[in-house]
């Protein structure tokens, strides 16, 4: 008997489908809006969700990710009264089962939770389940937790894969941690950088060559694919091979077959494919610079990784994990951190993802040298300044919005309208002073040419905290 769970609002959908869940000889359990959702879900453990989209409290789709990251990780179906087709997208990327628009006839919906049940039965036979390697791979936000679903997936499977991802969102770790999870991982793992290959020498460097095959070639060479027999073959940047070299990698991926420069036989490698690219290859298709029938072929599986403004849950993970191991190359003491340093590496969208991010521990260790802690003080000048300056827009922005509320309404008195002025300006120039000081009061006494109690008072006053 399975549990399953019916989060709907409408009362009378929730009895109906109640019912027809308890013909089918299984429990069913009803909440009527997402905050009893969430802490049934969280607290029971159930094979199946049906959960509405529209709730009196919630996005039903905002659960969605949460779902997955519980102990029983339900399967999920959609059922609302009003489909779009953006919904439905969402709700497929992040693991739904089915997305049902109301009303529909119970007959229809019944067959979905049926195989719903039954796929869930065949997950529960299988043998149990083994951990990931994924040493390199850091982060444990939802938006990484579908990622590594996939990962998971891939792993198990020989089918090509295709993953997608902005410059430094780590792409070839993902590429490499399929590989070490898979049946081949005791073979090669073939790294080929479509974007760094000569264009004269491509199609060598990938099939190989024989002695004298051209000016210079003065023995056999192995190409890439070759060294890839038995293991994985990445293609990273893809969308950066040459597209008359396309057609000719199309029929190897479907053969498995090719012919070395100058050889008269062709040759068998046994690879697995694994590309990736940091483009829009659909984009690409449509400008006629990549084969769509080759696109077709490395789409498999899927997997996209979000940059590390849209997965910010991450940072601080990263950030520990980074500092260690370059504390440790380094021969450094580790570093203790401010609340105040993790604040500012969230608020910054770090444009260069991981990459960046590991670049500016390296500068931030570099500033801080033997100080036992790291401030926002030792981050890049260019992070700093972006962020002061972001901060002094937004303020400038709030207030010119206070400046027009006040001619808007009644004229307040001058005296009012004073008091409010300078409080504002005196928080804001706090603000900033404590962020140059890197919260050091004796800088920022000096800095500001306030006494210490002085200062400790105004700061009381605003609530103001400071590390002593």
């Amino acid at each position: 008997m399975a549990r399953v769970l019916i989060i709907d609002d409408d009362t009378m959908m929730s009895d109906m489908l109640s019912k027809m869940v308890k013909r089918l000889g299984h429990e069913p359990v009803c909440a009527h809006n997402f905050k009893i959702g969430r802490e049934k879900v969280t607290a029971n453990g159930f094979d199946l969700v049906l959960l509405d989209v529209r709730l009196p409290d919630g996005n039903g789709l905002d659960l969605l990710p949460e779902l997955r990251t519980t102990p029983s990780s339900p399967e999920v179906i959609i059922v609302t009264a009003e489909g779009d087709p953006d919904g439905a997208e969402l709700s497929i990327k992040n693991g739904a089962w089915d997305y049902i628009e109301k009303p529909s006839s119970l007959d229809k919906m019944r067959l979905p939770i049926i195989r719903a049940l039954e796929y869930r039965d065949e997950k529960k036979a299988q043998k149990s389940f083994v951990a990931l390697k994924r040493d390199t791979i850091i982060g444990s936000s939802q938006e990484m937790q579908s990622c590594l679903d996939m990962l998971a997936q891939a792993a198990g499977s020989n089918a090509p894969v295709m993953i997608f991802g902005e410059t430094g969102t780590g792409k070839e770790l993902f590429a490499s941690a399929i590989h070490e999870n898979s049946s081949r991982r005791t073979k090669s793992f073939v790294v080929v950088d479509c974007a760094a290959l000569p264009e004269t020498l491509v199609e060598s460097s990938l099939f190989g060559s024989k002695k004298g095959a051209y000016t210079g070639a003065d023995k056999d060479m192995e190409g890439l694919i070759k060294q890839s027999d038995g293991g994985t073959l990445f293609l990273d940047e893809v969308g950066e091979l040459p597209l008359a070299l396309q057609k000719a990698f199309l029929r190897v991926l479907q053969e498995h077959r090719f012919r070395p420069l100058g050889s008269k036989e062709e040759i068998e490698s046994d690879f697995r494919v694994v590309a990736a690219s940091n483009r829009n290859l659909n984009q690409m298709v449509q400008q006629g610079h990549f084969r769509n029938d080759l696109l077709f072929r490395l789409e498999s599986i899927n997997i996209e990784i979000p940059p590390l403004r849209k997965r910010k849950g991450d940072i601080k993970d990263l950030t520990v994990h980074y500092v260690a191991k370059l504390c440790d190359r380094y021969g450094m003491e580790t570093k203790g951190f401010s609340p105040e340093f993790f604040d500012v590496l969230s608020m910054y969208d770090w444009p260069g993802n991981v990459r960046e991010l590991i670049n500016t521990i390296e500068w931030a260790l570099s500033a801080a040298h033997d100080d036992p802690t790291l401030f926002p003080k030792h981050l890049p000048y260019h992070i700093r300044i972006k962020l002061a300056r972001a901060s002094i827009s937004k303020q400038s922005l709030q207030d010119d919005d206070l400046l027009q509320s006040i001619f808007e309404g009644s004229l307040p008195k001058l005296p009012e309208f004073r008091e409010d002025i300078i409080t504002r300006a005196e928080k804001q120039y706090l603000n900033r002073l404590m962020s140059l000081a890197g919260s050091d009061i004796i800088k920022a006494c000096e800095l500001s040419g306030l006494s210490r109690p002085r200062l400790y008072a105004i700061l009381k006053k605003y609530g103001l905290s400071i590390n002593r």
